[in-house]
């Protein structure tokens, strides 16, 4: 497993981390506890070390599973943990990011994940609006100044909302949607966050699953699954659920791009390693249901480079085909 600085100040993490929101056990379907565990332990016995989850998945689930786990492993030193607040539904939007609602956020967070301070908390899918006022980051650097929380950083949904992120003084990470069938975040944002020593957390590489390759159009999901009730918007931002593609087109494209793609390596592999060819990436949290899958994500850091020609294809590709058919802002 290879490594990348978190920044310019922060601590080197692996290029390839361990996205929790399966282990909340509702958006993907359900997830045992004993399976949960056993992905985490694989991941760190792979050479993961960077680890990241959010108060709303599972509603504490997710991070209690994590804490639990940080006790097993007897230490947590060398562990990266990251979490986000601001999406719990009982505060209502935007009371979320009140002052006081995210100092309690934060202090369930700690309790769940067995800590006095977080590596890393995150503003989560804040919205434009706050973003732009800034009050929030306002709080965040106060919550840093008692030691609740090391670093604070911003996941957001659309080239919009990082423009106003990166204004922010103080922040350490941009945690965005990167992958293949969503490349719009390569031609301006990486760049920015890379010149002001922002650390860049990719989320969704594998556009919730569609380039595994695996999938058919009657492929079955669970109806807790947001592959199932989210496939137009209907519950959270449509961005977040197969990249914002329809489907059925997204299966079209998949097939598009499965030929020109190394036939040596799964279609998973080789959709990993062209959101890591990008200098600017920090760590890739690709999600897992199963211990096997976290390892196969894990050797991605061993694979070689896509080759130049490749990028530029693909990169032609997304312009001229996908990126007109992608709903919502990007």
């Amino acid at each position: 497993m290879k490594n990348r600085l978190f920044g310019t100040d922060g601590p080197a993490v692996s290029e390839i981390g361990l996205g929790c929101w399966q282990l909340g056990g509702a958006d993907w379907g359900d997830v045992s506890e004993d399976d949960a565990l056993d992905i985490l332990h694989t991941a760190v016995d792979a050479g993961i070390s960077f680890i990241d989850t959010a108060d709303v998945y599972g509603m504490g689930r997710s991070e209690s599973l994590i804490g639990r786990f940080l006790d097993q492993r007897g230490h947590r030193d060398d562990l990266f943990i990251a979490t986000k607040i601001g999406r719990r539904p009982e505060a209502g939007f935007p009371g979320t990011f009140e002052k006081e609602m995210m100092r309690a956020h934060i202090e369930d967070c700690l309790t769940h994940l067995k800590t006095d301070s977080l590596d890393l908390v995150q503003l989560h899918c804040i919205g434009e609006g706050e973003l732009e006022k800034g009050e929030v980051f306002e709080h965040l650097r106060q919550f840093k100044s008692e030691g609740l929380i090391k670093r604070f950083g911003a996941s957001i949904e659309t080239v919009s909302q990082a423009k106003h992120a990166l204004k922010a003084e103080g922040l350490s990470s941009l945690q965005l949607i990167f992958n293949m069938l969503r490349q719009t975040m390569a031609d301006e944002i990486l760049p920015a966050a890379h010149d002001k020593g922002i650390a860049i957390i990719v989320r969704l590489p594998l556009a919730s699953g569609l380039l595994a390759g695996k999938y058919n159009k009657d492929q079955p999901f669970a109806e807790n699954d947001h592959r199932n009730f989210n496939r137009d918007g209907g519950a959270f931002y449509v961005g977040e659920t197969f990249a914002g593609l329809p489907f059925e087109t997204g299966l079209d494209f998949v097939e598009k791009l499965r030929p020109v793609l190394p036939q040596e390596s799964s279609m998973a592999d080789a959709a990993q390693r062209w959101v890591l060819d990008h200098p600017q990436v920090t760590t890739v949290i690709t999600g897992a249901s199963s211990p096997d899958q976290v390892r196969a994500n894990a050797k991605v850091s061993s694979l070689d480079p896509l080759d130049d020609a490749l990028h530029e294809e693909l990169k032609s590709f997304y312009r001229r085909d996908v990126m007109g058919k992608i709903r919502g802002e990007i």
